[in-house]
């Protein structure tokens, strides 16, 4: 296979002469081509071709699988032939508003508001990943098998490398939070059906061609706050346990086709004393939810509805001080207090008079004992690991009071119709929000993590690592079925503090 290792499609367009000295109707760049490994001959390719309109003056690009026949996979609207900076910027509003067509929200597009392109720094990064990101959906969806397979493994090397998740971050930035989400339902949308594409072909080796990115993640520090956002789809997790029942193909269809989000949100402060320095970080905001990346329509069609999908049940982070000659101390707060439980006891008897003929009095009496349960769904706790805090928040089952997460339910506890996870998002004992995520925040998980540092650190920047770890539940909740499963995600990321 041959390809360019560092797709500059921004400097191709900058690059190219006016208009007048094209020699041809149209230029082409070669985005990537397969090489068929048993003959070794080049096959047919990828390419941009940017071309002019005899009957107005218009450009318009497309990205052309070039066989004997050439197939257009993707087509822009058409540009007039101004300036090269204002074509560049015109075509990422068009990318943009493309990639997030191929999302569930039509609607998406309308919001696209983006500063004026002499404000827009890193500009370049940002055109090319944005295109990047276009090429690899169309070629999910458009492209000829001949190419599909060859080309997506391409692609998926250059979107993991550094500089495309860095030009990532700063796409987000552009796009703004709400834009963000639609752009990453859309990315993982596709993620999702190549992956649901590998693992129905025989041929294809699932593990060795997993994905562009399984987990995109990126982190920022700034104003005295933490901040790591998150995205993955829920098929790319690592299953840590499941039963022996399979589900069925309306329930694959629904747990398959969801997709993880999470926020993260620390506060931090930095206070001199008079012989070491105070570091001290809290919970502000910790929020994850599971949110479908079809709509509605499709998942009664297909699946067994919106509400049946995973849910959190357990959360575990762990903040480190990458750099640890000059720490001289943490200590954590208290974790929260062990699941109340409160006992009560009703005995009863009732009596009823039904004269069923007039040779039976109809007189029945019953007994009745009964005793109630009630536990704390979420246990928080912290610890010390060297210098490593340890925060940690458990789902427990609010009938036995089990770990959710490393417990194996009985059939019994499946069918049951009282079942806490049965009706789990209406439910007004729910432990999840409506929608089905979980939010601790500070009012409630406030307690400090402290490091204490030497003072020579003053002045300087230090670096924190955010490792974790989310665990996803599956039991029934409307739907009948014994299957349920629990899968897991890591992530990593670095933030900085200046000691000042």
């Amino acid at each position: 296979m041959a390809y360019h290792r560092s797709l500059d499609v921004y400097s191709w367009i900058q690059n190219l002469p006016p208009i007048s000295q094209w020699k041809t109707n149209s230029m082409s760049l070669s985005l990537c081509s397969v090489t068929n490994s048993s003959s070794q001959q080049q096959q047919p390719s990828l390419n941009l071709t940017i071309s002019k309109n005899h009957h107005s003056p218009n450009l318009t690009f497309a990205i052309v699988a070039d066989f004997n026949i050439p197939i257009f996979l993707w087509t822009s609207k058409p540009f007039k032939p101004t300036s090269n900076e204002e074509t560049t910027y015109n075509l990422l509003v068009n990318f943009v508003q493309d990639i997030l067509h191929y999302g569930s929200n039509k609607n998406s597009t309308s919001f696209i508001k983006f500063p004026k392109l002499n404000s827009i720094t890193n500009f370049q990064d940002i055109f090319n990943l944005a295109f990047l990101t276009l090429l690899f959906l169309v070629c999910i969806y458009e492209s000829p098998a001949d190419l599909r397979s060859g080309c997506l493994s391409t692609l998926k090397e250059q979107l993991s490398d550094c500089g495309s998740r860095q030009g990532t971050k700063l796409l987000m930035k552009l796009l703004g939070s709400n834009l963000e989400e639609q752009w990453m339902r859309s990315v993982n949308l596709a993620i999702t059906n190549w992956i649901v594409e590998l693992k129905g072909g025989a041929h294809h080796h699932y593990s060795a061609l997993r994905t562009p990115s399984s987990l995109f993640s990126y982190a920022f520090s700034t104003f005295g706050l933490w901040k790591v956002q998150l995205y993955c789809p829920v098929i790319s997790m690592d299953v840590v346990r499941a039963n022996n029942h399979s589900a069925d193909e309306r329930l694959q269809f629904s747990l398959t086709y969801q997709q993880l989000e999470g926020v993260l949100q620390f506060n931090y402060r930095v206070t001199i004393k008079e012989k070491w320095v105070e570091i001290m970080v809290n919970i502000d905001n910790i929020r994850c939810d599971v949110f479908k990346l079809v709509d509605d329509t499709l998942m009664r069609e297909r699946g067994a509805g919106s509400s049946e999908k995973h849910f959190p049940s357990r959360i575990s982070l762990q903040l480190t001080p990458m750099l640890q000659n000059q720490v001289l101390s943490v200590s954590v707060g208290k974790s929260s207090e062990n699941p109340r439980i409160e006992i009560g006891m009703e005995k009863g008897i009732e009596a009823s008079f039904e004269p069923t003929n007039p040779y039976n009095m109809g007189l029945s009496v019953s007994a009745g004992e009964s005793s109630t349960v009630s536990l704390k769904p979420w246990k928080f706790e912290q610890s010390v690991y060297g210098y490593s805090a340890n925060l940690n928040w458990f789902l427990h089952d609010s009938m036995d009071g089990k770990e959710v997460f490393s417990t194996k339910p009985s059939k019994i506890a499946l069918v049951n119709p009282k079942s806490w996870f049965k009706d789990r998002y209406s439910s007004a004992y729910r432990p999840f929000t409506r929608q089905g995520g979980v939010i601790f925040a500070g009012d409630e998980y406030g307690e400090s993590v402290c490091w204490k540092v030497d003072k020579s650190t003053i002045g300087k920047k230090m670096e924190w690592g955010i490792r974790g770890w989310i665990w996803l539940t599956y039991l029934p909740n409307k739907y009948k079925t014994f299957y349920h499963e629990t899968r897991r995600l890591e992530f990593r990321e670095i933030v900085h503090l200046n000691i000042a």
